[in-house]
């Protein structure tokens, strides 16, 4: 063989050999991404997409995979590049990024192309239609994200997020499953049990595993008579951490179904003692839930203070217990800035949330401190912030005729808007439990509360600004 036919002979054999391998690393990378091996699979599309980065299938199985393994960034390129490229599963998992990062209209556009996509084909579209409404409702949900303060945040391990709640004795004590009832069996679920030591309400398994509300109460030295909360609290998916207020009537807890934006999300219910039942269930807004899994809502009156846990964007070991005020108002962020919605939606950083020059340190030291049954705290009849070294509680301590005035018509607003909540959640108890005639009936009257409750709920906040005005103007004058 002459020199240069061994030379082009050498080349076409390691081109081949390359080839080769390359097919062999592709079968590879493939069988690991169809069995669901994401983490195991994405170095090899990795590779392949540096060697092809216009490829489309090697964009697709890439993004799919940063997608699956927690890299949203990396995630959105990739799969951006696939749906130029009509690669139709793309689709679907380009807009699962954007519900992720909170991208909700992009979401539901990206799902409304799938959608089209699927008909096409005539393939099954419900299950993305779902989707596509629940990103709608997420973009609602966003527009209204609560003005509250979340003053403290705490990254711990998931099996260990109780050891970050301390409750006044007042507020009951919180275990976990395994503890209070002694057994080894494992349930991810946790004890509340009120400060008279006489009621503990909790989660466990039921059926086909799904996880239900009970109670049980202290009867002649025993805990006994179980009893499942009735199912328009309970849903037809896990149901779980509860957390009761002294009142004994108000409930939080988590849960997977009643349209959670995705895992579970946090909901408060009132058992309503006049008909022996509990209301509609309400799901609570942003910044609180979120398209991850969100649970064990608590707030210590006594304390001023609320906890809740998030697994957003945290490892899969791990969770966040954020700390904060409770907004009994529920004053939204008064804004038209989409971006800074986003962001208050997400707790990007809880710093966000701060009022200016404010010191939560006295507070977050409370949080932490145990407060023993029958310590007397500063009775409120409100806050009203005023400024960092000045709160009121009561009416008579505001000094202004003015501010006072109007702070009086913000405490008639709020006792207003709770009268109408309170009317509303009867009347989707009654549109629960009615026929198909009553609920007729009902739609339309509940539909118009809505909308009168959406038209109050900005109102107290634009008059506590102008009372906040008016007493900083009246005390400047009156040094």
């Amino acid at each position: 063989m002459k020199p240069l036919s061994k030379k082009i002979f050498y080349t076409i054999a390691i081109a081949l050999l390359c080839s080769g391998l390359q097919a062999q690393s592709l079968d590879q990378a493939k069988k690991l991404y169809n069995e669901g091996n994401y983490a195991e699979a994405k170095p090899a599309f990795e590779k392949l997409v540096k060697q092809a980065p216009s490829n489309s299938s090697y964009n697709h199985w890439y993004g799919v995979c940063c997608f699956e393994t927690g890299d949203l960034d990396g995630a959105e390129k990739h799969l951006k590049v696939a749906v130029k490229r009509k690669v139709q599963e793309a689709y679907r998992y380009l807009a699962e990024v954007y519900y992720q990062t909170y991208r909700f209209e992009e979401a539901s556009e990206m799902y409304e192309e799938y959608i089209s996509l699927l008909s096409k084909k005539k393939q099954p579209v419900e299950i993305y239609e779902a989707r596509q409404e629940l990103a709608d409702k997420a973009l609602r949900m966003m527009e209204k994200v609560e003005n509250v303060q979340v003053i403290d945040s705490m990254v711990v391990d998931k099996d260990a997020f109780l050891s970050a709640y301390i409750l006044s004795e007042e507020s009951g004590k919180l275990m976990p499953f395994e503890e209070f009832f002694e057994t080894d069996i494992p349930v991810q679920s946790t004890v509340y049990m009120n400060q008279k030591g006489d009621k503990v309400y909790y989660a466990h398994p039921t059926d086909g595993d799904r996880y239900c509300l009970f109670n049980q109460s202290y009867i002649m030295d025993n805990w006994g008579d179980e009893k499942q909360l009735p199912m328009n609290v309970n849903s037809n998916d896990d149901d779980n951490y509860p957390f009761v207020l002294p009142d004994g009537v108000t409930i939080y807890y988590a849960s997977k179904g009643n349209g959670s934006l995705g895992g579970y999300d946090l909901f408060v219910t009132r058992y309503n003692m006049n008909s022996d039942n509990y209301l509609a269930p309400e799901q609570l807004g942003m910044p609180y839930n979120s398209p991850f899994n969100d649970y064990m809502m608590v707030i210590d009156e006594v304390k001023g203070l609320g906890w809740f846990v998030s697994d957003r964007y945290q490892p899969e070991s791990k969770v966040c217990v954020y700390l904060f005020i409770p907004n009994d108002n529920r004053t939204r962020v008064d804004s038209d800035d989409i971006e800074l919605k986003r962001s208050r939606g997400m707790l990007s950083s809880i710093k966000d949330s701060w009022k200016p020059d404010s010191n939560y340190a006295s507070l977050i030291q409370l949080a932490h401190k145990e407060i023993p049954y029958g310590v007397e705290e500063i009775k409120k009849d409100f806050e009203f912030v005023i400024n960092n070294n000045t709160v009121y509680y009561t009416l008579d301590e505001i000094k202004s005729p003015e501010a006072k005035n109007y702070y009086t018509k913000v405490i008639a607003l709020n006792k207003q808007i709770k009268e109408l909540e309170n009317k509303i959640n009867n009347l989707r108890t009654s549109w629960n439990n009615g026929n198909n005639a009553k609920r007729d009936q009902l739609k339309p009257v509940i539909l118009q509360a809505e909308e009168q409750l959406d038209e109050l709920l900005s109102q107290p906040s634009e008059l506590e600004k102008k009372a906040r005005n008016a007493e900083m103007t009246f005390l400047k004058k009156n040094r």
